[in-house]
């Protein structure tokens, strides 16, 4: 029977007359109507905006992905920018015919059984689908074969079942739906693309601030044939998406990671060349579009990062993979559109790039990817490239490169982010693989290609270099990993099960584990470093050495800041954030050394390889990290803090208020406690003891061990009863400090949240880019990073009772020398035996 479209009361009608009444209907229905053909039909009348939903079409799974599409300057500012992805969900819409209604529910695609099998019933009742959303049902078209809901509630703001965006990006606020409209909707093929204008305020101290941003969602449909899944494992890095396999001839549930990856297979006429071992043009191409928003200095070199990838694909046997391209004059062309993939350019202060993409979670199959480019992005690469190459490259001193440069370093960029899009995560322990003194060697670096095996990796460019090295290859490029990685994910494998696959996969990565330069190191916490070869903006496999080449560099920087920044007129704005960069490279050759003391080196064995799963970092290793922040930051380096530059500016610190000018006894403290309080953590501590108990002393070193060394270097002068210069004083006042909030949890968490201020310089000093990317590479995505656990009940650790120990030897050591040296020495150790005595709660 017909609804009448909500024009009157239903009318009875016989068999014959059903399908004159429905063309009646319909017809008037559509009068006046826009009608946008598709995988639904779009019908605009006025205000209101209608489905045309085919009956075959219901039961099927969609994928809804919403995006960004236009923002405020408040949202711009806090790095919320057009073309991101916040929230996909698959969905399904149905037909509950006695209540008249399509109801749409959300589906988990994370389960799959045999139907055959007794247990299907049972899947079946325990991961049902949730309802997030009904529709009234307007009417049928002509033949009765489509249903028609209208959707304004869903776009508009009213309802948030399939659109909360205020709260997927954080405001926690709903939309104004006075101010909020759906702006437009069109129809493709295979999905719907709906444009809507959502407005809401939020409140900020005692300020009201209006926010209105555009919001872009597609209702895409999933493959009908989906994609064969392959197999993760844990030693090739790529990101991945959960599938439980059930079935009766279980006894445990088998649970597998998908690896995302595009749908890339031989075209029928090619396979047999495939198979021969030729290269062949894909099926369908991986395709990405410049955004026309681009300059058009940067499009050249942006495609070419893209293109670099091609060398990778044609070991999975594939010529013409991926290929980037300008959007043709003639094309209709929509960036937000799902079945385009895009290099978005976002006018923003950001410096920043990512490099998400969306995924079939039935399959791990990339739908779509897109590459978002921040504008500022070009103040990261000018900060890296001159702090850590300036010295050996005269083209990079300058405030401004030249085009050619800039466009140079812009490909690498843009290359590591195609690499996110096509699956694969960071590979931060690539850079391990190259010995230090291997990057000083003008033909190691040509030959390998820049600074590590993998673009992957956040190995940035090549601060070991010294200006006598002559070495030109400075820059990162897709390395043998890259290549390694992209073959095992994407060679295609005819006729075979994705359990079939497995054998050969494995084969594979059997025929490169005892390679270093195809190990992947994952991406870690940085808070939380626990295998010192996996780090971030680190080179070669000895961080010390590393490190001490990269501080003679910095100190062929400090005496050229103003020469390389200023002229005569300006002021020393640009020099002052030079020097911050400066410092911040200094901190993180210092935080790479720090990380091997308690580090523990983390492998993913299997039966018959030989590895262990655990390691400690080798005793003497630990200890030369040790000495390396004995020299260069328990004895802060005066090189670093130049009376003459410092008479000039101060480092300086950009925020919306204004620059920041920060006093260099006042940082030289802060960067000092901060570097001193991640060696004191209970967990690299407790990771001590473990390695301890696991491998005995020979190979591990000792808590007592190390606290007695640093307690050595730290309280050198006062051992010798010398006089203590400032810097020497407020050495002791840090440790001390630390030893005491952390015996303190409730002092410790407050000092934790102080601690956020190095965190912030460190941002500002050593910009990062692509954000650690998660199962769908989209906002509010959980990191899968790796986990040891080694903390314990905070009230027994044994953390307390070595910390206690520790204050008990110092002040043992301070009571014996009080009395030595002059005033102000003196008056420092009975500040610190008061501080000692009030936490031990001793008269003395």
């Amino acid at each position: 029977m017909l609804s009448p479209l909500g024009l009157g009361k239903k009318k009875v009608v016989t068999a014959d007359s059903t399908k004159k009444d429905s063309v009646l209907v319909y017809d008037k229905f559509l009068k006046n109507a826009k009608i946008d053909s598709g995988v639904f039909n779009v019908i605009n009348k006025e205000k209101d905006f209608f489905f045309e939903i085919p009956l075959e079409k219901l039961e099927q799974d969609f994928l809804l992905i919403n995006k960004i599409s236009s923002v405020p300057l408040a949202l711009n500012e806090a790095g919320l920018n057009k073309g991101m992805n916040y929230e996909n969900k698959v969905i399904r819409f149905s037909l509950k015919k006695a209540r008249k209604e399509i109801w749409a529910s959300e589906i988990k695609p994370q389960v799959e059984v045999p139907i055959e099998d007794a247990i299907a019933r049972s899947v079946a009742d325990n991961f049902t689908p949730s309802f997030i959303e009904s529709f009234k049902i307007e009417g049928y078209n002509k033949d009765s074969s489509s249903v028609i809901i209208k959707v304004n509630k869903i776009f508009d703001g009213t309802e948030k079942s399939f659109n909360d965006v205020f709260t997927n990006i954080g405001l926690g606020t709903s939309p104004k739906t006075a101010l909020s409209i759906i702006d437009q909707m069109k129809s493709f093929d295979n999905n719907v693309v709906i444009r809507s204008i959502l407005s809401t305020r939020v409140t900020e101290g005692n300020e009201s601030i209006p926010i209105s941003l555009t919001v872009t969602s597609n209702i895409l449909e999933l493959p009908k044939e989906a994609m064969k899944p392959r197999f993760s494992d844990p030693r090739v890095g790529y990101f991945t998406t959960p599938r439980w396999y059930f079935s009766d001839k279980q006894q445990e549930l088998e649970k597998r990671e998908l690896v995302t990856r595009w749908r890339l297979e031989p075209r029928e006429e090619d396979v047999a060349r495939y198979i021969a071992g030729e290269l062949v043009v894909p099926k369908k191409q991986i395709v990405f579009y410049i955004d026309p928003a681009t300059p058009q200095q940067w499009r050249k070199q942006i495609i070419e990062g893209v293109h670099d990838w091609q060398t990778a694909f044609e070991e999975a046997g594939f010529k013409d993979a991926i290929i980037a391209k300008e959007v043709p004059a003639r094309m209709d062309f929509d960036i937000d559109d799902a079945n385009t993939s895009a290099i978005t350019y976002a006018a923003s202060p950001q410096a920043n790039a990512m490099g998400p993409s969306v995924v079939d979670p039935r399959t791990g199959e990339i739908l779509e990817a897109d590459v978002i480019w921040w504008h500022n992005v070009m103040t990261a690469l000018n900060t890296w490239m001159r702090v850590q190459t300036g010295v050996i490259d005269t083209s990079v001193r300058g405030n401004v490169f030249s085009d050619e440069k800039m466009a140079h370093a812009i490909r690498f960029v843009s290359s590591h982010e195609i690499g996110h899009t096509l699956g694969l995560k960071h590979n931060m322990g690539s850079s391990y693989s190259f010995p230090v003194d291997s990057l000083r060697s003008a033909s190691f670096t040509e030959k390998m290609g820049g600074t590590a095996t993998s673009i992957m990796d956040y190995a940035r460019f090549n601060y070991v270099a010294q200006p006598e090295d002559q070495v030109k290859a400075i820059t990162p490029i897709i390395g043998l990993y890259d290549k390694y990685a992209i073959a095992w994910a994407y060679r295609w494998y005819p006729n075979k099960t994705a359990w079939e696959e497995l054998p050969l996969l494995k084969k594979e990565i059997e025929s490169k584990q005892d390679n270093p330069y195809y190990w992947y190191g994952e991406q870690q916490d940085h808070k939380n470093t626990v295998d010192p070869r996996s780090q971030s903006e680190d080179l070669g496999d000895n961080a010390m050495l590393a490190g001490a080449y990269g501080l003679k560099n910095l100190k062929r920087i400090m005496p050229q800041i103003i020469n390389w920044t200023t002229i005569a007129g300006q002021d020393y704005y640009k020099a002052g954030k030079l020097y911050m960069a400066v410092i911040g490279q200094w901190y993180a050759y210092a935080d790479h050394v720090s990380n091997n003391i308690g580090g523990i080196y983390l492998n993913n064995p299997v039966l018959g390889d030989g590895k262990d799963a655990y390691a400690p970092v080798p005793r003497q290793t630990q200890i030369e990290a040790l000495a390396y922040l004995k020299e260069h930051v328990f004895t802060l380096p005066e090189w670093l803090f130049r009376k003459e530059l410092m008479t000039k500016t101060f480092p300086l610190k950009d925020s919306p208020v204004g620059s920041f000018e920060y006093a260099p006894y006042t940082l030289k403290r802060e960067f000092q406690y901060s570097l001193l309080y991640n060696l004191l953590q209970d967990q690299r501590l407790l990771r001590m003891t473990e390695m301890e108990l696991l491998f005995g002393r020979d190979q591990a070193w000792s808590i007592e061990e190390f606290l007695k060394t640093l307690r050595q270097d730290i309280f050198a002068k006062t051992i010798a009863k010398q006089n203590l210069d400032i810097d020497a004083r407020m050495l002791q006042q840090n440790y001390i400090d630390i030893l005491l909030v952390t015996n303190n949890k409730s002092m410790d968490k407050l000092n934790t949240k102080k601690l956020s201020f190095v965190d912030q310089f460190m941002q500002a000093a050593k910009p990062v880019f692509c954000p650690v990317h998660g199962v769908a590479h989209g906002i509010g995505e959980e990191n899968n990073l790796r986990n040891v656990h080694v903390s314990g009940m905070s009230r027994t650790a044994e953390m307390l009772t070595v910390k206690r120990a520790e204050l008990i030897q110092i002040q043992k050591l301070i009571k014996a020398a009080q009395s030595s040296g002059d005033f102000t020495t003196q008056a420092h150790y009975q500040d610190l035996l008061m501080r000692i005595n009030s936490s031990l709660n001793t008269s003395n």
